[in-house]
């Protein structure tokens, strides 16, 4: 599949300079969404578009709220007028909602957007979860140890990501056991 590449483009516009090991795990997590796309039919662009804007919301330019997956799928939607599936991927992100109830957010989450699940919900989470700090494949295990050591015991985020561990892999193993589109199902 071709993309037109217009998520990348605005993403990059937004964390390439204030943000570059931000970006640099958003190219990681776009190009292995890309990778594995054409398992996910009509969706694809979707999965696509929505992890290379997946934390945009970091974005000094896109921050108000403070929880990034919050402030990207607000912006994407009021100011870029993107998918509202997208919208909704980006704010439930690598099960976001976890961190939302931590912050007092999630009944604005919830008002905001749908709640997403499903097939694309979890790809989003395996290209995330993943993709380390700097772009590159790493072990799911050792991305959630990563986050909990850059963020810290008593932080909010390693309590959510602690909660949500089950569900991040679940997700990763769902997809990772999902067949190619070449090899018979």
């Amino acid at each position: 599949m071709n993309w037109n590449g217009w998520a990348a483009r605005l993403a990059e516009q937004h964390l390439s300079e204030p943000l570059p090991r931000r970006w640099e795990h958003s190219r990681g997590v776009g190009r292995k969404a890309e990778s594995i796309a054409d398992r996910f039919g009509a969706d694809g662009p979707l999965l696509v578009d929505a992890a290379w804007l997946h934390d945009i919301g970091y974005a000094p330019t896109v921050a108000s709220t403070g929880f990034h997956p919050l402030d990207g799928a607000l912006f994407l939607r009021d100011v870029v007028g993107v998918d509202d599936r997208v919208c909704s991927l980006v704010a439930y992100h690598s099960s976001a909602a976890a961190e939302a109830a931590r912050r007092g957010l999630s009944e604005r989450l919830s008002t905001e957007f749908a709640p997403v699940a499903g097939l694309l919900a979890d790809a989003l989470t395996y290209c995330d979860m993943t993709t380390s700090p700097d772009g590159e494949p790493i072990a799911v295990e050792e991305r959630l140890a990563e986050i909990l050591a850059r963020y810290g015991p008593d932080s909010l985020i390693t309590a959510a990501i602690t909660e949500a561990r089950p569900e991040i892999l679940r997700a990763v193993d769902t997809v990772r056991s999902l067949p190619r589109r070449d090899q018979p199902r």
